[in-house]
């Protein structure tokens, strides 16, 4: 495919597509039905439906028995490590393998036009991105995103919170699985504000950030304890009614889902002249610039808290004078002479 249909491409190779980022039309007001139709099967396609597809299929073939899960014991606990590790494994082996190793579409739709093997850096294990992403994916991440679905699989299995099942309440379990997405990047959002604060950020949120040219392994590359912030919005299914399997369509939200936002390329290719639209651009950007875009786009948050940038050049200008205000009001204060 001709990327430069959809998008230009600076000097230095990186691309940028011709459409700017808009947040979900169920956020903008006025509201406009006929908008919000249009953007429905995006909301769905192509990803939260596969996660929901992957959730199912551990629910009803990969999760042990009802009985089995009542008490806690290393059998059933690695399996479901073992599960969540394959998972990670072949999707995200899949498309880094496609993607990064064979280059199957070269720089086509790619956002930044160098691969990170070009840059070997200090800031990664054995200087490799690739590598030190992975040992920290499989390290801490899989076994921190397993250990809250130990918790949440072993209280329901003890009858240890408000759980209900889709015969007693259809209507709201349906509803409440429609929205996780939405109540994910929310917590997202939060947490991630949070991990921005400068002493947070210097000890957490820097490793994840170390990979400014992110790949699929750099999604769940992060400081174990930020691991323990991103999934602790699973908690909220001890708190409301809910059932294991949206449990498991929770946590792969944020496990599975993760990559979304850092493949890096904004289509990927299907065909000759068919391809398959990433929605990663927004975190994208985030990577790039560290202090735009705390959430994924679809909710409005961002551009409630004026730090919302729709990768358009005249975002980038907002940006920059944003910036630069910043700077000023810093250097002001540094002058100002102590008491």
């Amino acid at each position: 495919m001709d990327d430069l249909k959809f998008g230009t491409r600076d000097k230095r190779g990186n691309w940028r597509p011709n459409d700017k980022i808009e947040n979900a039309p169920v956020f903008v007001w006025p509201w406009s039905l006929g908008t919000f139709l249009r953007w429905l099967p995006n909301y769905f396609l192509p990803w939260n439906v596969f996660f929901f597809a992957v959730s199912a299929l551990f629910w009803f073939v990969l999760t042990p028995s009802k009985e089995t899960l009542l008490s806690l014991n290393w059998g059933w606990v690695l399996f479901l490590l073992a599960r969540n590790s394959a998972i990670i494994l072949l999707f995200y082996g899949a498309l880094e393998l496609r993607l990064y190793m064979q280059k199957r579409q070269g720089t086509r739709f790619k956002y930044n036009g160098k691969f990170p093997a070009e840059n070997p850096s200090d800031v990664f294990m054995f200087k490799s991105q690739a590598i030190d992403n992975i040992i920290r994916t499989f390290g801490t991440g899989l076994p921190i995103w397993t250990a809250y679905e130990v918790l949440l699989l072993w209280s329901w299995a003890n009858g240890w919170g408000p759980w209900s099942n889709f015969t007693a309440h259809p209507v709201w379990l349906i509803c409440f699985g429609l929205v996780l997405p939405i109540l994910h990047e929310f917590h997202f959002y939060c947490i991630h504000r949070l991990i921005h604060i400068p002493i947070l950020y210097k000890w957490i949120h820097s490793v994840h950030h170390n990979s400014i040219n992110p790949s699929p392994w750099s999604s769940l590359s992060m400081h174990p304890a930020e691991q323990l912030l991103y999934w602790s919005g699973s908690l909220i299914h001890l708190l409301v009614p809910s059932h294991p399997l949206l449990v498991l369509y929770h946590l792969n939200l944020a496990g599975t889902g993760a990559v979304v936002g850092h493949i890096g390329f904004d289509k990927i290719e299907a065909g000759k002249d068919t391809a398959v639209d990433t929605h990663a651009q927004a975190h994208y950007l985030h990577h790039k610039y560290f202090e735009v875009n705390y959430a994924d786009g679809m909710m409005p948050l961002d551009r409630w808290m004026g730090t919302w940038h729709d990768g358009t050049a005249e975002s980038d200008k907002i940006m920059k004078e944003r910036f630069r205000k910043k700077r000023e009001k810093l250097k002001a204060s540094n002058k100002t002479p102590s008491p």
